[in-house]
């Protein structure tokens, strides 16, 4: 994308000011939307994004600056925009470039922009019609189309170059359904990193009827009882729970401001021994998978908890130097070129057991079964959260029974993965946009089933 004269002029110029490294952020982002909402086109855009941003960096103190304009003139402009933030005495100097060339990890056989609209269009139209086809009790239907190839550049002054491409691809289907005046909602939303070949294996159709499906079935749900009970989490579907209540407090900016509960425990036995979670950055077309980072360090495969001990933490360059690490956990992570880098998730996974799914819930006598879980509340200090739950049902002597909606998941993040009983030989991926500091970036939660002894369930029957 950029010329390497240009790249070592500019990197040249962000050092002036006593800078101990800078870096070179360039991005070409070519995107697709597609939004249909009840038998209607209300959206169909397609764009190309590019700049790039300059960073300065003296010990724990960084300095941004960032244009849409990839001249010379204009980068170099940047980067005395950012050295005017760093004050130091000059010593640092550009080491030699060398091209880095990661290994593939998330092959693309048909890249989105091969595709024309028309087809986008139809794919998008088949996920609408298919959920309309449920029953006349479908009220509402959203389905949406979105792809991105993202061209990232990066270059450093101690010598790292790269070029890489990320593209990903992902359809939704937002239901509401209504019977009586009870109204409920369905959703279904796969995406990977991978290109329009996605939707030869998840077809629309599927997108569709799944969101739609669990809208009407939630319309035969009675309100959820409240009350401490045995919880079990169904593949997948509890992902957000890990993310969220344990994720979020291991991400090493909150660590080194010890704002998070999970501070000073490394090493430390938090959780149950059956339970080990890691971040995995290299999982093959993870929809939140690169072959290196937002600070050109590879992609890496963090333990966090191994066998219920505290392992490891994420971090990016900054916060690593904080901690006093050698090197970041390559978890640098930004939403576009206008953005500085922070800590961030990529996918974050519990690793599957030694237990059947179905003698997961065989064991449990009273009890509640989370199809999954939505939007929700976590207090980083003290590990306290509140989850939402979009589908569940009782468990009453290890059958499911009757469908409950409007639960609530409470509970405290250490103390819940303390409790995990059993955890299933399954597994399942889940796909969302994570947000922090103004910034959203792709994320995937998976997980097998999981049994939590006790937590509090929050409801209104």
């Amino acid at each position: 994308m950029l010329d390497e004269a240009d790249v070592t002029a500019t990197l040249t110029a962000a050092l002036t000011t006593g800078g101990d490294w800078a870096e070179i952020y360039a991005e070409q982002r070519d995107s697709t939307a597609i939004r249909i909402e009840d038998h209607r086109v209300e959206e169909l855009t397609s764009g190309r994004d590019i700049g790039a941003g300059v960073r300065v960096v003296r010990g724990p103190q960084s300095a941004y600056a960032y244009t849409n304009v990839l001249s010379r003139d204009s980068l170099v402009a940047a980067a005395k925009a950012a050295a005017a933030g760093i004050a130091g005495a000059q010593h640092a100097s550009v080491a030699d470039l060398t091209r880095e060339s990661p290994p593939t990890r998330h092959p693309i056989r048909l890249a989105p922009d091969d595709v024309d609209k028309a087809t986008k269009v139809a794919l998008t139209r088949r996920a609408e019609e298919a959920a309309w086809a449920q029953g006349a009790e479908v009220r509402q239907v959203l389905a949406a189309y979105a792809d991105v190839a993202q061209r990232v550049f990066l270059a450093n002054s101690n010598g790292h170059l790269s070029d890489t491409t990320r593209v990903r691809s992902r359809l939704v289907a937002q239901v509401v359904a209504a019977r009586d005046g009870l109204v409920q909602t369905g959703f279904e939303g796969p995406g990977a990193s991978r290109g329009f070949e996605l939707f030869g294996e998840v077809t629309p159709e599927s997108v569709g009827e799944k969101a739609a499906q669990q809208a009407l079935r939630l319309l035969d749900s009675v309100p959820s009882p409240a009350g401490e009970m045995t919880v079990v989490l169904n593949a997948g579907g509890g992902g957000v729970l890990f993310h969220e209540a344990c994720g979020h407090g291991l991400e090493a900016d909150a660590i080194a401001k010890d704002t998070t509960v999970y501070a000073g425990r490394r090493g430390e036995q938090v959780g149950s021994e059956l339970f080990t979670g890691v971040d995995d950055a290299t999982l093959p077309n993870g929809w939140g998978s690169f072959d290196v980072d937002d600070e050109g360090a590879s992609a890496q495969r963090t333990v966090l908890f191994d066998h219920g001990v505290l392992a490891g933490e994420m971090s990016d360059r900054i916060s690593a130097y904080k901690l006093g690490l050698t090197a970041s956990s390559g978890n640098g992570r930004r939403q576009s070129y206008a953005s500085v880098p922070q800590p961030r998730m990529t996918n974050s996974l519990v690793l599957p057991g030694e237990s059947g799914p179905a003698a997961v819930i065989a064991d449990v006598a009273h009890g509640l079964y989370a199809e999954g879980l939505g939007g929700g509340e976590v207090n980083p200090a003290t590990g306290d959260f509140v989850f939402g739950i979009t589908e569940a049902y009782l468990i009453s002597n290890g059958e499911l029974t009757q469908r409950i909606r409007g639960a609530n998941l409470i509970g405290n993040g250490p103390r819940a993965i303390s409790l995990v009983d059993a955890v299933g030989t399954d597994f399942a991926l889940k796909q969302g946009m994570c947000g922090k500091g103004g910034q959203w970036v792709p994320v995937a939660f998976g997980t097998p089933t999981l049994r939590i002894a006790r937590l509090t369930i929050g409801g209104t029957g």
